[in-house]
């Protein structure tokens, strides 16, 4: 762990405890404000449709720019539309609301390369624990997140309007954050901009289809129970303090992992940990259906955080063996944009089930995904094309 690792994981902890409080608040001010139940968590898909359409600007940036300004104008678009949030909900404006987390998406787009990154901030050898590393500075949006939301949400004299004023502060001190690292220098201007293969061609690579396909799929699900579970549990009667605590420990859950996920795939190999992934998530729905107590919405959460950790950090290190240095771009890309665009649906679709249908036929359906992602797997270490990067 060097100081530029040790930054970027701290970057990363607070582009989470952005997540954390716009997952605690943005249902729930959603179902507050929207004009119909259903809509309750288009606020929360708003986000995540917004990092879809930013995928190929964040890209072109990426490129032109290189990693430090484009990072930068991701926490000035954080900046502004945490101000444009907390006016919405001060005057009750829904849409604005919506729009507001549509355009923070951007900054999530950019923020979601922090693991990629990670990679070129040390020494090959060191890939899979640097980006397990660095994920796991996610472990600060644990403790700060459920906690911001928790304590400024009566900050001002409209519930709610606190928690996007301390955003931006947050989206301040990220800007600080990433000013001090120092990433590797931009290829040269003389390189031909079409260097490496088109993406068509990396995209039909094994490897590439069942990375990017876990990756969308292990977030998707994770997205889906987390982002109704704010809302099933006001519906069972329990308080947003009991909330907070279940998002507080799904994030440990995610991130916690993150010291040692990076060791355990380089002993055990990256499918390995990914299949302990999946298991993990099956686990987390078969607890979900088991009661709606405190104490099944805190384990259920928990496992799914882990669950995810070990499939998308899996997932980011096999995507690694996918492209060269020259693609990067194209293909990081591509690999948020099916990220986003899962969760885009699955965001809609977690207020439209948990609101119409409820929280178990929720869990039941997310058992669809979980198989699938398993199916990919088995297919990758069986298909003679998958090289020794997939064992």
């Amino acid at each position: 762990m060097n100081r530029n690792l040790l930054l970027l994981a701290l970057a990363q902890g607070l582009f989470l405890t952005n997540n954390v409080t716009f997952i605690a608040i943005n249902g729930l001010v959603g179902l507050s404000l929207a004009p119909v139940g259903w809509m309750a968590t288009l606020p929360v898909m708003g986000y995540v449709v917004g990092g879809a359409l930013s995928t190929g600007l964040v890209a072109r940036t990426q490129h032109r720019f290189g990693r430090k300004i484009s990072f930068q104008l991701g926490l000035l678009v954080a900046l502004f539309s945490a101000g444009l949030g907390a006016w919405a909900v001060s005057h009750h404006q829904f849409w604005w609301l919506v729009c507001a987390t549509v355009v923070a998406g951007y900054y999530s787009a950019n923020a979601q390369l922090y693991r990629f990154a990670a990679a070129e901030l040390c020494q090959p050898s060191f890939r899979e624990k640097a980006v397990s590393w660095v994920m796991a500075g996610g472990l600060i949006g644990a403790v700060i997140g459920p906690n911001l939301a928790m304590f400024t949400k009566d900050m001002t004299a409209v519930p709610f309007t606190g928690p996007y004023l301390a955003l931006a502060g947050i989206a301040v001190l990220s800007m600080t954050v990433i000013s001090q690292i120092q990433f590797p220098p931009l290829p040269p201007k003389n390189q031909p901009a079409g260097s490496g293969r088109p993406l068509s061609e990396i995209m039909r690579q094994p490897v590439f289809v069942v990375s990017a396909m876990a990756a969308a799929l292990g977030y998707g699900v994770m997205n889906l129970l987390m982002a109704a579970t704010p809302l099933a549990m006001q519906t069972c009667g329990l308080s947003f303090e009991n909330t907070a605590l279940v998002l507080q420990w799904h994030v440990i859950g995610m991130f916690a992992p993150g010291f040692f996920t990076g060791h355990l795939i380089q002993r055990f190999g990256v499918l390995r940990i990914m299949g302990v992934g999946v298991l993990l998530n099956a686990a987390c729905i078969g607890v979900a259906l088991s009661g709606v107590a405190l104490h099944d919405f805190l384990i259920a959460m928990l496992v799914l955080g882990i669950g995810w950790n070990f499939v998308f950090t899996g997932s980011t290190t096999l995507s690694l063996h996918a492209y060269t240095p020259q693609e990067k771009d194209r293909a990081q890309g591509a690999i948020n944009f099916c990220v986003f665009g899962t969760m885009a649906f699955t965001s809609f679709a977690s207020g439209a089930l948990v609101t119409t249908q409820g929280w178990a036929l929720l869990n039941v359906g997310s058992l669809v995904p979980v198989l699938v992602t398993g199916a990919a797997l088995v297919w990758l270490r069986a298909n003679p094309q998958s090289g020794r990067a997939a064992t």
